[in-house]
């Protein structure tokens, strides 16, 4: 178009004023080689863009970006970060089942009538959804109760009082249950759950639900019921400050019913070995669950994370990584941290207070914001006690979003994250709080470069076909000014 050639040759004879050959030349050009310039530009922006969103779509990099920082950068003189190469070159061969959004019994869930409930009556809020609290009853129905054949009076109450939704009415159910048999161990752990304001209380009932539980027959379901009170016993020494005693009643546990790993009672350990700051027994448990075939879980990714930066993050400085490198130390901790974010994205804006903790669900989705509630709320006070390892969490854990392939449904060192996770945890958190999801990855800057650059060149061409008057009058008036601002510039070296 006449117009859209007037305007390159205006903008061209302004950037070439200072080279007389040069606006000669321009001066001999027609009309027809600037409609072909303009064309060629256009077509040649698509094609970068088009080949730029492929290659992004398939390895999560601008191909441009890549090619700048790898070939271009050390020719200009810059030295290229070895603190990120080769973080993950050699995958570790974990290999797990594709997950699905299960729902787990947290480990570390808390005790209704003694936690929670004072949460309520101080703010007002109520921490379970009647979802998480639907479950729960589900579990203490299948676990704690006879099978139908063999229904006693006070069990027929007992799976009445876990379907009510009414706390009073719960424990009013619990008492009745009592009334038919003074031995009923399964009520005893309800009013110690929900009744009990302290947890000395909660403990005196579980003992008294212990002694009654040991003197029934050996089933599958009081063995069940057993198994709940034991550690919730141990849960209770654990909060009252007899770790130790607890750490003892955890093991015992995990001897006695070896078959019951997924109960997970391995994590409540964990924690309680933290608490007292026995490194190497942590690390002996963790070198037992966190192995190939075993399912993941926050607790075995982060606190594996957590020992290996505490090993370094006391010296850790991120300037004098930058200038040497990274030690194999270092490596080894930031390659643990990555691991642990790419199994639970959610986890470090909660250990690094960017983000509100609530009282954890009695619920939790692996790799979900649930869970990284109920991780951080337990352990945050173990990372704070290690020196630095926060500082070094901080300098390292947004890399990870680089190293893992796009789109999500590929990954890197486990399976992709499961999109439902987003869903299944708005309906186990409270509606006050605000769900994290996973970080997006965002566009590299070449795309968003060179799809304003075609734009523009498209939307130019359009209006300027539209309202060639109009344009005409606009590029002139620009070009003049142009014209004269350069002249201006340019007079004292004529």
């Amino acid at each position: 178009h006449p117009n859209l050639a007037y305007l390159y040759h205006m903008v061209l004879t302004v950037f070439l004023f200072p080279f007389p050959p040069a606006s000669m030349f321009l001066n001999t050009l027609t009309p027809k080689f600037y409609v072909a310039l303009t064309g060629t530009s256009s077509l040649i922006s698509g094609l970068i863009l088009i080949f730029e969103w492929w290659y992004f779509r398939k390895y999560g990099t601008s191909f441009i970006e890549q090619v700048s920082v790898s070939h271009l950068r050390p020719l200009l003189g810059g030295v290229e970060n070895n603190s990120s190469a080769g973080l993950f070159s050699s995958a570790n061969g974990e290999v797990e089942q594709r997950p699905k959004c299960k729902v787990w019994r947290n480990p570390l869930n808390l005790f209704r009538g003694a936690e929670y409930s004072r949460y309520t009556w101080v703010t007002g809020k109520e921490p379970l959804t009647y979802y998480d609290m639907n479950l729960s009853a589900q579990d203490h129905q299948t676990f704690f109760t006879s099978d139908t054949q063999q229904l006693k009076p006070e069990d027929s109450v007992m799976q009445k009082a876990w379907r009510e939704r009414n706390p009073q009415a719960r424990i009013r159910a619990a008492y009745q249950a009592i009334e038919l048999n003074h031995e009923c161990a399964a009520a005893y752990v309800l009013l110690a759950e929900e009744e009990a304001t302290t947890i000395i209380e909660a403990e005196r009932l579980f003992k008294q639900a212990l002694k009654f539980g040991t003197v029934t027959s050996p089933t599958g379901k009081d063995t069940n019921l057993l198994v709940y009170i034991k550690r919730r016993l141990a849960m209770c020494a654990r909060k009252l400050g007899r770790i130790k005693e607890a750490v003892k009643m955890m093991r015992d546990l995990m001897k006695e019913f070896p078959l019951l790993g997924m109960l997970n009672i391995h994590e409540n350990l964990l924690e309680a070995l933290l608490e007292l700051q026995a490194y190497a027994d942590v690390q002996a448990v963790l070198a037992k669950y966190d192995d190939i075939s075993l399912p993941k879980s926050a607790t075995i990714c982060y606190t594996s994370a957590l020992l290996k930066a505490r090993a370094v993050s006391d010296k850790f400085s991120p300037e004098a990584a930058s200038r040497r490198g990274l030690s194999t130390a270092e490596m080894n901790a930031v390659e643990a941290i990555h691991r642990a974010v790419e199994f639970n994205p959610h986890v470090p804006k909660y250990l690094l207070e960017m983000k509100s903790l609530i009282l954890p669900p009695e619920h939790i989705l692996k790799r979900g914001d649930s869970e990284a509630v109920a991780y951080a709320f337990f352990h945050l006070q173990h990372w704070k006690r290690a020196e630095g390892a926060l500082n070094l969490l901080h300098c390292t854990w947004e890399g990870t979003f680089r190293i893992i392939p796009y789109p999500l449904e590929k990954g890197h060192l486990f399976y992709p994250y499961p999109g439902c996770t987003e869903t299944a945890d708005r309906e186990l958190l409270p509606s006050f709080h605000e769900v994290s999801v996973y970080p997006k990855k965002e566009l590299p800057f070449f795309i968003l470069f060179t799809a304003g650059l075609c734009s523009f060149t498209a939307m130019l061409a359009m209006l300027t076909h539209q309202f060639p008057d109009l344009m005409g009058v606009f590029v002139k008036a620009v070009s003049l000014n142009c014209t004269g601002r350069v002249n201006l510039c340019f007079s004292p070296c004529i």
